[in-house]
């Protein structure tokens, strides 16, 4: 199974905080992106490869596609960071028996259903559940805004 890095949810994908903060901090060479609907959309794939720094390879896929590569025998050469909009993608990846090693929040805007959670996270009560499902599997899942912020725990804020 491949080595996962850092896994992030973060509304905007790739933007200034992952590519100055996220990417060098983990030394991540390897973006995939966690999004069903991103993973068929042609034109947000090519923006999003353009958005990556220089030596990293982005690639959207969809929960299957993730799944099956993941589970591919491990490259120690291979640095990835897992991002999606949603923690529902990564609580699938989990269920499917993807190992992650942790789980960072970072933005997660308001919209649809999602209600003010902690700090800049808003989360739908189906994002709360993949969260518990998550915590429940021993996931650590925590919010950062960037890495040179304190850590916030969210176990009793998911109670």
């Amino acid at each position: 199974m491949k080595k996962i890095t850092f896994v992030r949810v973060d509304d905007r994908l790739i933007h200034g905080e992952v590519v100055t903060a996220w990417v060098p901090t983990y030394n991540i060479n390897h973006i995939i992106i966690v999004d069903d609907t991103v993973a068929k959309d042609p034109m947000q794939k090519r923006i999003l490869t353009a958005l990556a720094p220089k030596g990293v390879q982005v690639d959207p896929m969809d929960v299957e596609t993730a799944t099956k590569y993941l589970s591919k025998e491990n490259n120690d050469a291979e640095r990835i960071l897992l991002l999606s909009k949603s923690p529902i993608y990564f609580e699938k990846l989990n269920d499917a028996g993807i190992e992650l090693p942790e789980v960072n929040l970072g933005g997660m805007g308001i919209r649809g259903e999602r209600k003010p959670f902690v700090k800049n996270v808003a989360a739908s009560p189906d994002e709360i559940t993949a969260i518990k499902q998550l915590m429940d599997n021993d996931v650590h899942v925590f919010y950062q805004l960037v890495p040179e912020q304190r850590v916030i725990e969210i176990t009793d804020l998911v109670k």
